[in-house]
C-alpha cells in the first residue's frame, strides 16, 4: 500500500508516532501530542532536560525511497563475535518490540573482520527472520487516507575494494565493486539471511581510494581509480530488476562520490542511491549536509557510531573500570583506536561534564545531539545485551526534543575549539 507523502526525508511521518496498544498489544502509529508553544518550551528548559518524559519513536522516509524507517536502526555487527545466537535473537526481539523496524548488517560482519567468523551475523539474523516471517507487519494504521504499513526492513552491505578480504569470494584475490562481486555478494547474503530480497543494499566503502576510518586527510599520492559509477549502478539495476534488491545506498562515502553516483544515475537512467551510512557524532562530523539536503539530492543519512564506539558514554575515561576493560575498544586492540589514542578522550571529558551540568547522562547528550540533526534519518545503535539496548533506547527517547538551546550553544563552543578530535 502507498505510504504517506512526506515533505522531507527527516520529517516524522505525517504527525504520527509509535505507541503500543495496552489492550491488544499491537504496535501502531497514533497522532503525536501537540507541540509546546515557545513560551511553554522555555519554561520546560528552565528545569533542565533531566525532567523530560519518555517520548515516542518517530518514523521517517528514507531519501527518495518508499521505505519508512524508525529513527533508530539496530546495528548488528557484534552478532557472532561478542554475542551468541540466542543473545542476538533476544536483542532483535527487544528492538522490534520497542518499535524499531530496520536492522543493518553486512557481508563482512561480525567485526573485527575474520575469515573464521565472517557471515555469522547474517546467519543469526536469518534464523531469527525464519521464526518471525520476513513480511511481519509491525504497525498498521488504518484510519488515515493512505494506510501506513511498517515491515521488517533489512539493510546490508557489499564490501568495497580490499586486498585482505578475498576469502569473501570464491575466486578472487582482490574485492572490487563490479558486477561479478556484487552479484556473488548478494546471492550469498540472501542465503545467509534466509530471505529472497534485500530492502537496502549499500556499498560498505568505495571501490576507489578514499580516506577511511580516521585517516586525517585525503592522500593525494594514494589516488586509485575504481570501477566506474555507472558500471556499479548497472549491476545494482540488474538485481533490482530481478526483485532481489529494492533500493541502494552508499557508506563511508564523500561528497564527490555522492554527486558522481547521482549524476551517473541521471545520465544513464539508472537507479539513484537513496541513503548514505557515515559516521556521525559529537566527535566526528562530515561535510555532506548540503549535497544530501532534501531540496538537493535528498540522500537520507543513516548515522553510525553516534556514541563514537561507546567512547561518548564516558566509560573509557576511567581506564581501570570494568566497563572500560570489557569495552570493544579494549577487547580488540587497534579497533577504532582513534577514539582512545587521540585527544578525543580529552574532548569527551568536556562533553561528559557538559551533560552533567545540564542534568543529562553522557549517552543522552550524545544520542540527543545526533537525533536532532535535521539531515539524520536514523541513528544506528548496536548493543551487546538487551539491558544495554534498553538503556540506549531510553536515553534516546527521554532526552528533550530538541536539546535545549543552552545545551546546543555549549556543544557548539566545544566543537569550535576542538573540531574532529578523533582524527588527531
Amino acid at each position: 500500500m502507498a505510504s504517506p507523502s512526506l515533505a522531507s526525508s527527516a520529517s516524522p511521518v505525517s504527525g504520527f508516532c509509535f505507541h503500543r496498544c495496552p489492550i491488544l498489544g499491537h504496535n501502531r502509529l497514533v497522532p503525536s501530542p501537540p507541540r509546546y508553544t515557545n513560551r511553554r518550551r522555555r519554561v520546560m528548559r528552565s528545569v533542565k532536560a533531566k525532567l523530560a518524559k519518555r517520548s515516542d519513536l518517530e518514523y521517517r522516509k528514507l531519501g527518495d525511497s518508499d521505505l519508512v524507517v524508525s529513527e533508530i536502526t539496530l546495528g548488528t555487527m557484534t552478532f557472532g563475535e561478542q554475542n551468541t545466537e540466542k543473545e542476538a535473537h533476544d536483542i532483535l526481539n527487544y528492538a522490534f518490540e520497542s518499535g524499531i523496524n530496520i536492522l543493518d548488517t553486512a557481508e563482512a560482519y561480525p567485526i573485527p573482520m575474520k575469515k573464521e567468523t565472517q557471515g555469522k551475523t547474517d546467519l543469526y539474523i536469518g534464523s531469527w527472520l525464519k521464526s518471525q516471517a520476513r513480511d511481519k507487519v509491525l504497525c498498521y494504521l488504518t484510519y488515515i487516507v493512505h494506510p501506513l504499513v511498517l515491515k521488517i526492513i533489512v539493510a546490508t552491505k557489499v564490501c568495497g575494494y580490499s586486498e585482505r578480504a578475498s576469502y569473501l569470494r570464491e575466486n578472487s584475490n582482490v574485492l572490487r565493486v563490479d558486477a561479478a562481486n556484487i552479484k556473488e555478494s548478494v546471492e550469498k547474503s540472501l542465503k545467509r539471511l534466509n530471505t529472497d530480497y534485500i530492502d537496502l543494499l549499500q556499498i560498505h566503502w568505495p571501490d576507489r581510494y578514499v580516506a577511511l576510518f580516521g585517516e586525517f586527510t585525503y592522500d593525494y599520492a594514494k589516488w586509485r581509480g575504481g570501477v566506474s559509477f555507472a558500471e556499479q549502478l548497472r549491476a545494482f539495476q540488474e538485481l533490482i530488476d530481478e526483485g532481489k534488491v529494492r533500493y541502494i545506498g552508499v557508506s563511508n562515502e564523500t561528497s564527490y562520490g555522492v554527486m558522481e553516483f547521482v549524476h551517473a544515475a541521471k545520465v544513464e537512467r539508472l537507479p539513484k542511491i537513496v541513503s548514505i551510512q557515515n559516521c556521525y557524532n559529537l566527535l566526528a562530523r562530515f561535510d555532506l549536509v548540503e549535497v544530501c539536503h532534501p531540496n538537493n539530492y535528498n540522500i537520507g543519512l543513516l548515522a553510525y557510531s553516534p556514541l563514537g564506539g561507546g567512547n561518548l558514554s564516558g566509560k573509557y575515561l576511567d581506564v581501570g573500570s570494568e566497563a572500560a576493560r570489557k569495552g570493544r575498544l579494549n577487547l580488540f586492540p587497534g579497533y577504532m583506536e582513534r577514539y582512545i589514542k587521540s585527544y578525543a578522550k580529552e574532548v569527551t571529558a568536556l562533553y561528559v561534564e557538559l551533560a552533567k551540568k545540564h542534568g543529562l547522562i553522557p549517552v543522552q547528550l550524545a544520542l540527543g545531539f545526533t537525533r536532532d540533526r535535521p539531515f539524520v534519518t536514523s541513528s544506528i545503535i548496536g548493543a551487546t545485551s538487551v539491558e544495554q539496548l534498553k538503556e540506549d533506547i531510553d536515553a534516546f527517547l527521554t532526552t528533550e526534543r530538541p536539546l535545549p538551546s543552552e545545551v546546543m550553544d555549549e556543544i557548539n563552543q566545544i566543537f569550535k575549539r576542538h573540531k574532529d578530535p578523533a582524527i588527531d
